[in-house]
């Protein structure tokens, strides 16, 4: 979502709220989780139900959501991948993708390339069945798409980013993967009051962390009951993005 968006369009946030039920912040927040929390109230005072919430955050996630089960679900994938279809595989999953504004258009553009080769696309195919139906736990899966990622064909851009090894599971499996992008998150736990334990190259400790953060936000609204991480990840992009100065 734009800057201008936001500066044009916040003051009708009010008059468009789909009313929740009201709730209480838990008794044993921090100052730093009360601060950010009002500030998402601020701009969506019907929480996680206000209309231009919808509109300008959870929507188009959930709208990539329901697209991968129809296209890319676990039996579809599979089926796709035995019959040797990986370059489908790859080219379903990127085209979801490709109707959000996650990645940045070089990260788009690098990952298009990356598997455009038979090789890149069968390592890509194989490496995220693995990540979201593998039977490991949620680090080692991680940690083997790490490589899996990092070892994909590149012409000029890496590949190897955060927001590239993080933006599938999201959109695939939204209530046990985040998104992370990594200045406006870690600005976001800053203004939060959180650690977070940060490394520039992707690795399995950090997303770790990541998913704990996750976890501690979840916990600290849970009066406000949000559905998945792309409540919390929406939630904590508004701390740390310059889209929602005020």
């Amino acid at each position: 979502m734009s800057m201008a968006r936001v500066s044009n369009s916040q003051s009708q946030s009010i008059n468009r709220v789909t009313s929740g039920p009201k709730t209480i912040a838990p008794a044993n927040l921090t100052k730093d989780a009360m601060r950010c929390r009002r500030k998402f109230l601020r701009f969506f005072p019907g929480g996680f139900r206000d209309e231009t919430y919808i509109d300008w955050e959870r929507g188009y996630k959930w709208t990539a959501h329901q697209q991968w089960q129809e296209q890319l679900s676990r039996t579809e994938m599979k089926a796709l991948i035995a019959d040797g279809q990986y370059a489908e595989v790859a080219a379903r999953a990127v085209r979801i993708e490709s109707r959000t504004n996650l990645l940045f258009s070089f990260e788009k553009m690098a990952l298009r390339d990356a598997v455009k080769p038979a090789e890149g696309a069968k390592a890509f195919a194989e490496g995220l069945y693995e990540l979201l139906y593998g039977s490991a736990s949620v680090e080692r899966k991680f940690q083997r798409w790490i490589e899996v990622v990092g070892g994909l064909p590149r012409k000029q851009t890496r590949v190897l980013t955060w927001p590239v090894v993080t933006v599938f599971g999201f959109i695939a499996q939204p209530v046990e993967h985040f998104f992370l992008k990594p200045m406006v998150t870690k600005r976001a736990a800053q203004e939060y009051g959180f650690d977070f334990q940060y490394k520039s190259r992707p690795n399995a400790e950090s997303y770790s962390h990541l998913l704990g953060f996750a976890d501690k936000v979840r916990l600290d609204l849970r009066d406000m009951k949000p559905r998945d991480m792309i409540d919390i990840q929406s939630f904590l992009w508004v701390q740390g993005s310059d889209e929602y100065e005020e």
